[in-house]
């Protein structure tokens, strides 16, 4: 459990994994834009993600695509879930 929780919190990290909890596969390129960061910063976060357990990669030509690992326990998954719906109530809240 600290390695999740360690890995969910930086608000770089807590956002990319946002992106890739849709159910869909992101590719970096894609992670990059949205987030305004690095290319290497990117792997770097999704890195710690990926030993965390919370998302899986593939390797798609020049680029690493990512989803949410569909075999993280349900309870780890509720958490995140409701982590990633407290960041977005706050951040609407203080709009």
């Amino acid at each position: 459990m600290q390695e999740i929780l360690n890995a969910i919190y930086d608000s770089t990290r807590r956002a990319a994994l946002a992106i890739v909890w849709d159910g869909g596969e992101h590719c970096v390129c894609e992670l990059m834009e949205r987030l305004d960061v690095s290319q290497s910063r990117m792997s770097r976060h999704m890195k710690v993600l990926r030993e965390a357990g919370l998302v899986i990669d593939r390797q798609d030509a020049q680029w690493v695509r990512y989803r949410q690992n569909p075999n993280i326990p349900a309870e780890i998954a509720a958490v995140i879930s409701a982590v990633l719906l407290a960041e977005n109530s706050l951040k609407q809240e203080m709009a």
